[in-house]
């Protein structure tokens, strides 16, 4: 690794998460770049429609307002082998996030099958509002096993073990609960795990939906929710924060492992801190500047990073008239003690677009941080017009960022970041990210490449090839070997298959787009299929030509490494070097056509092409059960089965050549 990092950076190789206004990460980076509100206002027959009480309504003090997600309801039970039953007495929260942990680890391009190390999940989740709603629409008595059944599917105790059970991840799975900060709570544990090397690879988040999702809230003066259902962070006229739902997940790795790997890196975590503001708050709810300001300060020494180097802070930001001057204090104070730069350092709060999302409201600001660095771009935030009169933002080091803007740096610095997430109850937490390392880009590979899909139904293979359609629409300077590679590795495949083969994204798109069944093909399976047995079969004397092989001697170093090991042992025997017979210069090929028909450079030719192309498809995991071989072919396939060494066949098959016209 490069002498920038100390050995203790973790890469975040993967994400997933569905957001108010955003059922993926690409569309939550559209809403954040175009400074959109995801806050939901019902109308008093949608909240008298999920049951809100309607007196609560009247109150003029109700709030209407929610960050809310689509289609919390709806849940792939099949895909993950739930019985309805099952799936229904579930808690919306653990059907989502395991959903959300399949995205997540999708990709970062792994299965647990393809990974050969220990998968790890961290995580935690809201309090459970769904079983109380569906006790009380169940009429009469609940048996014991269906009680044991609804505590398996609604306890927090089971949301990261159910992931690793249905996911078959054999690292350390551990709930975690610190109110808001739970999921940044949850990623650093994770990076812990992972530089303990408890597991090579880690899912981190949280998730949180309050059921019904239509429902507004009572306005206290001086609690932490919204006079008006929007966030002001940092505002003169910050009344508190909204409700959000969501749920989001990241992947880490090692860098060193995650470089060594050639995984897409998002961004990486140069280092975290958490702690406890303990006794030192005006009472159990409220803010510590002093357990902030050391949260900060811990998490900058383990990133090892002066404070005048991180150029954008993902604050907590609630929008309370006591959290966001106690947030600048703190913030304030630990880059005073190193900087006394002004408005340097842009700040932002995701709670201004999509609420408070209370056990993912961490991994929702870790997210929106890290979408920041990869696309080298700094979103708004919003609602800010006037300062909070507490806060001095002209003399501190930082200023609201109210625009897009691009991410400037300075002397060289690679762009770095800071994300808190503090919780009732004072467990703070606070990272350092840093832009992704540059890499250089994969090359092109071989001039065909195959691209596999596979999805549990006939359905769900058409909606997943159409989305691959739309991604090579959208990404037409992908490198299409990275693509071909993914989807034949990073995916599990499934019961409905469908592949082609391609030159180019352009060609690629125009099969998908066609669905010409000649070019497209596609298969079912009612279960998973046994591998097949493969018969190897080796062919004999006749079909030897210049140049055979040649595309796959030039593109795949397994085929050219067999090549060539076959010629040098051959050269000493035949005098002359076999290559310049299969792959003669332009000024040569008269030679070489007749040299090849030639039985004594004929068969070594043949037995060297068919050797090489069965160690090139024994190196793509195609192995024989059997093997069979005509004339010439069987010396391959005895070698294969182990009756001589390579040198041992090639000199009998070299003698053997050359008697072919003078022993009858």
């Amino acid at each position: 690794m490069s002498e920038q990092f100390t050995g203790l950076e973790i890469a975040i190789i993967g994400m997933a998460g569905r957001f108010p206004g955003a059922n993926t990460i690409e569309e939550f980076w559209q809403l954040l770049k175009e400074g959109r509100e995801a806050i939901q206002f019902f109308s008093e027959q949608e909240l008298l429609e999920a049951g809100i009480d309607p007196q609560l309504i009247k109150n003029p003090d109700y709030v209407p307002a929610r960050g809310i997600i689509q289609d919390e309801d709806k849940f792939d039970a099949k895909f993950f082998d739930f019985f309805p039953r099952e799936a229904e007495v579930m808690d919306p929260q653990q059907r989502i996030f395991l959903e959300i942990a399949w995205h997540a680890l999708e990709d970062a391009g792994y299965t647990a099958e393809n990974f050969d190390g220990l998968i790890g999940v961290f995580a935690g989740v809201s309090m459970n509002t769904y079983i109380y709603s569906y006790l009380l629409n169940r009429k009469g008595n609940i048996s014991g096993a269906e009680g044991y059944q609804l505590s398996i599917g609604n306890d927090k105790d089971f949301l990261t073990t159910r992931v690793s059970y249905k996911l078959g991840l054999t690292g350390p799975s551990v709930d975690v609960q610190t109110a808001c900060s739970t999921s940044l709570v949850a990623t650093h544990l994770a990076c812990l795990n992972l530089l303990n090397y408890n597991c090579d690879m880690a899912l981190a988040g949280g998730v949180s939906i309050t059921i019904p999702q239509k429902q507004g809230y009572l306005y206290q003066e001086g609690m932490i929710l919204s006079r008006d259902g929007h966030c002001r962070a940092f505002d003169a006229q910050a009344s508190g924060t909204v409700s959000g739902n969501g749920s989001g997940v990241v992947v880490l790795k090692r860098l060193e492992d995650a470089l060594n790997d050639g995984d897409h890196i998002y961004a990486i975590i140069k280092g975290s801190a958490f702690n406890n503001d303990g006794a030192n708050r005006v009472g159990y709810t409220a803010p510590s500047v002093d357990g902030q300001a050391k949260v900060i300060a811990n998490a900058q020494v383990m990133a090892n990073v002066e404070p005048d180097s991180i150029t954008y802070i993902e604050t907590h930001g609630t929008g309370t008239s006591l959290g966001d001057p106690i947030e600048i204090k703190a913030l304030t104070q630990v880059f005073r003690e190193q900087t006394e730069r002004k408005q340097f350092c842009a700040i932002g709060s995701v709670k201004t677009n999509i609420g408070h999302l209370d056990a993912a409201a961490g991994v929702a600001g870790l997210i929106k941080a890290t979408l920041a660095l990869h696309h080298k771009q700094i979103p708004a935030s919003l609602h800010f017009k006037k300062p909070n009169p507490q806060i001095d933002f002209e003399n501190s080091p930082f200023v609201v960022n109210t625009e897009l803007r691009p991410w400037q740096t300075e002397n060289g610095q690679p762009r770095r970041a800071g994300v808190s997430s503090f919780g009732i109850g004072g467990t703070n937490v606070h990272a350092i990210l840093e832009e992704a390392p540059a890499i250089e880009p994969s090359d092109a590979g071989r001039p065909y490449h195959l691209l596999l899909f596979s999805a549990k139904t006939k359905e769900a293979l058409d909606r997943l090839t159409q989305a691959n359609l739309n991604y090579l629409k959208n990404n037409p300077d992908v490198n299409l070997a990275d693509v071909a590679f993914t989807l034949q590795v990073g995916r599990k495949p499934l019961l409905k298959r469908r592949a082609l083969v391609c030159q180019s994204v352009a060609e690629a798109i125009e099969i998908l787009e066609s669905k010409d069944a000649k070019r497209l093909m596609t298969l079912g399976h009612e279960k998973q299929p046994e591998e097949p047995n493969v018969v190897f079969m080796f062919s004999g004397q006749g079909s030897q030509y210049v140049n055979m092989g040649h595309d796959l001697y030039q593109t795949e170093p397994v085929f050219k490494e067999a090549v060539d090991r076959c010629a040098q042992i051959l050269q000493p025997i035949l005098k002359v070097d076999l290559r310049e017979i299969l792959y003669p210069e332009e000024q040569s090929l008269e030679w070489a056509q007749e040299k090849i028909n030639q039985t004594e450079f004929t068969q070594p030719a043949l037995f060297t092409i068919e050797y090489a192309l069965a160690k090139l498809w024994m190196h793509w995991g195609i192995e024989p059960q059997a093997m069979v071989g005509h004339s010439i072919g069987e010396y391959v396939a005895a070698h294969f089965a182990g009756v001589f060494s390579l040198e041992d066949a090639l000199k009998v098959v070299a003698h053997r050549g050359r008697l072919m016209q003078s022993v009858e």
